[in-house]
């Protein structure tokens, strides 16, 4: 099966979030169970620079806002990549400093609707072999708003491949005004109700919704949920429209990547059968990054540790409420990584500034310490007031780092609740509240220190989450019974 995967990003080449580590790990697993795979990516300047071997396939000509837009196809082998990857070159629109998406100071590039209406049309062509490469697809696997417009532009061709349409997260859709419409000279067809248009305007990814032969979410949970106004953005009711082909389908991890055991950025392996002294080292080696001295008492205190995103949806404000009063009543310590509102920055960098000794902060984003995180840190907060899949409450049951989230999207489907009950049954691996506020946050996180404190019950949980399984191989086989029917 020849399946061309087209995406915004892929780590390691250029990763925002969940979306890069996916589009890295579902190809894989894919091409380990013989699918001929092609992964087509804009050519962003940082990512043009982390190659080295190049070859021209072709030049395509495509409609953009000022008429005629020519770019240049290239193929790369790399070295991560199992399988090679083309690359739609075209400087004007992708070589440029900074995000994918966003500028220096965080709003859109003014050109988004441009740039990826240019990358869809791309892909659109190359899906029918326009360069004579002998290569055409039999699916073409379309991932978020920036590749929602390539299912449209192939609906109407002859003989044209499967169309799959994944949501990694309803909340950014791809919302353009209708002079970019008319000035991209997209289809007058698609603007009506039950084409691209939403509220005056168009949206990419109620594109790839409409046009997709099929659309898959990140976890069975989310799919249900989008299809209610309050996770819908409005796009509930299209969603129920077309409940017949909108499938939850879990991520899954990369195991060989995440894996305490072999895991690169520590400085110590381990293993369910025997989690200390592994852990423990990796505890000191983290709290070394941000303390001068790391004595008993830093390394006995309970360490929660988050990596994230700085927004609104992963609750982070909900965190800087209870952090104060977690202070005030506990000997906890908290290390967090991640970038997203200023505010929430700020008021990080300033809690971080008042109790430097238990309040750790990276602003940023930093691979091998994240990794540090999920291995060093006690326990995970992710708190997320939706999210569609996620992956770090996944990595932190791999490492044995008991994660406290909400009970929404794919953090349901994939952690269950420690009580008495689910102790003794052996299906508990986590902390799990379901009222969406600080006070039930504050109380999830009180029931994992008092669990802490009982090393028995607390090693028992490290290794029920530690024997989850969260490869691709089960979500592997589901993508390939659906691309086949």
């Amino acid at each position: 099966m020849k399946i061309l995967f087209v995406a915004s990003e892929a780590y390691p080449l250029v990763k925002t979030g969940g979306l890069g580590d996916v589009l890295y790990s579902l190809p894989h697993a894919l091409h380990a169970r013989g699918a001929d795979v092609r992964l087509l990516l804009p050519g962003y300047r940082a990512l043009l620079r982390q190659l080295d071997q190049v070859r021209i396939l072709g030049w395509l000509d495509v409609r953009g806002a000022d008429g005629m837009v020519s770019v240049r196809i290239l193929e790369t082998r790399h070295s991560e990549f199992a399988f090679p990857l083309w690359i739609v070159d075209c400087p004007r629109l992708f070589d440029r400093a900074g995000n994918p998406y966003v500028d220096a100071g965080g709003q859109d590039w003014p050109d988004n609707a441009e740039r990826f209406t240019v990358f869809a049309r791309a892909a659109a062509q190359l899906a029918q072999d326009a360069l004579d490469l002998g290569w055409q697809p039999s699916v073409v696997h379309t991932h978020d708003w920036q590749t929602g417009l390539v299912g449209g532009f192939l609906a109407d061709q002859p003989l044209r491949p499967k169309i799959v349409f994944t949501i990694h997260n309803l909340a950014y859709g791809g919302y353009f005004s209708h002079s970019d419409f008319v000035r991209l000279h997209l289809p007058s067809h698609w603007w009506t109700h039950e084409g691209v248009e939403f509220h005056g305007g168009f949206s990419m990814l109620k594109a790839g919704i409409v046009y997709a032969d099929a659309v898959t979410t990140v976890s069975p949970t989310y799919a249900a949920e989008i299809c209610t106004p309050a996770f819908g953005y409005g796009l509930d009711g299209l969603l129920r429209s077309r409940r017949a082909k909108l499938h939850g389908i879990l991520n899954g991890i990369d195991t060989t990547i995440w894996n305490p055991s072999t895991d690169v950025y520590l400085p110590s392996h381990y293993s369910a059968g025997r989690i200390q002294p592994g852990k423990r080292r990796n505890k000191q080696a983290l709290l070394e990054r941000f303390l001068p001295h790391v004595d008993d008492a830093a390394m006995q205190a309970p360490l929660l540790g988050l990596v994230g995103r700085l927004v609104g949806q992963k609750g982070i404000d909900w965190v800087l409420a209870a952090i104060p009063l977690l202070l005030a009543e506990t000997d906890a310590r908290f290390v967090l990584l991640g970038s997203g509102q200023a505010a929430y920055e700020q008021k990080l960098a300033r809690l971080a500034q008042q109790h430097p000794e238990r309040v750790m902060v990276e602003i940023g984003y930093d691979e091998p310490l994240a990794h540090l995180i999920e291995a060093g840190a006690d326990m995970f907060l992710m708190p997320s007031r939706f999210e569609p899949c996620g992956l770090n409450q996944m990595y932190s049951l791999r490492y044995g780092t008991p994660p406290i989230v909400f009970k929404t999207g794919g953090l349901a489907d994939t952690v269950i609740d420690t009580n008495a009950a689910t102790l003794a049954d052996g299906s508990a691996t986590g902390f799990v509240f379901d009222t969406p506020d600080v006070a039930a946050l504050l109380e999830a996180i009180r029931h994992a220190l008092d669990l802490y404190r009982q090393p028995v019950q607390w090693r028992r949980l490290q290794q029920i989450g530690m024997r989850q399984s969260f490869d691709w191989s089960e979500s592997a086989g589901h993508y390939l019974t659906l691309y086949s029917t």
